[in-house]
């Protein structure tokens, strides 16, 4: 399962991280959302590759971002 996040739009709401804590994660630096370090796609803090295990909670993620900018393929 592949996730997306456009950072340039992101509010910091911290729906992500709190509907899916095992995917997305609070940026210390800017307050913005990114992938966790264990599911980064070549250190990329915006881009994961993460099982299917974790596709209900990403997509619950993903549904709950007020301003869409959370992508689960």
């Amino acid at each position: 399962m592949k996730a997306t996040i456009d950072r340039d739009q992101c509010i910091s709401c911290g729906v992500c991280w709190s509907e899916c804590p095992e995917l997305f994660e609070e940026n210390s630096a800017d307050g913005k959302s990114q992938i966790t370090g264990k599911y980064r796609v070549s250190g990329d803090i915006s881009t994961g590759e993460a099982p299917e295990s974790l596709r209900e909670t990403g997509q619950t993620s993903a549904d709950g971002c007020p301003v869409s900018i959370i992508h689960i393929e």
